[in-house]
């Protein structure tokens, strides 16, 4: 009985042949996207610090702006400056700004800080922003201010 099943010339058959390299196909797909993943977070830190502005609130006739800032990123960012200008080539330093929570610290994967900054401020004007973290990428965008 072995002899005979070893002289059987029969191969397997057309449908589990190609069941066979789909599987194949689709477990080299698989650890070709695992390594790669792997290897472009390993070269680039991952996502870091990654900032997003959630909202700007005016205030003009107290000369506040307020700024609501989230971090997606993968590591906690501290705000180490916030700039203002009417553009994106005057940008100033302010220095009369507070933080809530007061630490500066904006916690990763989806923490917020409230930013407020005084500023003199006009009507029916476009400002630009600057919030520059200790290490990341600067949160740069610009935005118009109510009028009144």
């Amino acid at each position: 009985m072995l002899k005979r099943m070893l002289r059987s010339r029969k191969a397997i058959s057309p449908i589990l042949a190609t069941l066979l390299l789909i599987v194949i196909a689709v477990s080299a797909i698989v650890i070709t996207y695992a390594w790669v993943t792997t290897f472009l977070t390993s070269t680039t830190g991952g996502a870091g610090v990654v900032l997003y502005k959630d909202n700007v609130s005016w205030n003009i006739t107290a000369g506040t702006i307020t700024i609501y800032v989230r971090n997606t990123g993968t590591s906690d960012a501290e705000i180490d400056a916030v700039y203002i200008g009417t553009s994106s080539t005057n940008l100033v330093k302010q220095t009369s700004v507070t933080y809530n929570p007061t630490s500066k610290i904006v916690y990763a994967n989806g923490g917020t800080i409230t930013i407020t900054v005084t500023y003199t401020l006009s009507a029916d004007t476009t400002y630009y922003f600057k919030i520059a973290p200790k290490i990341g990428a600067a949160l740069e965008f610009n935005a118009k201010s109510p009028s009144s």
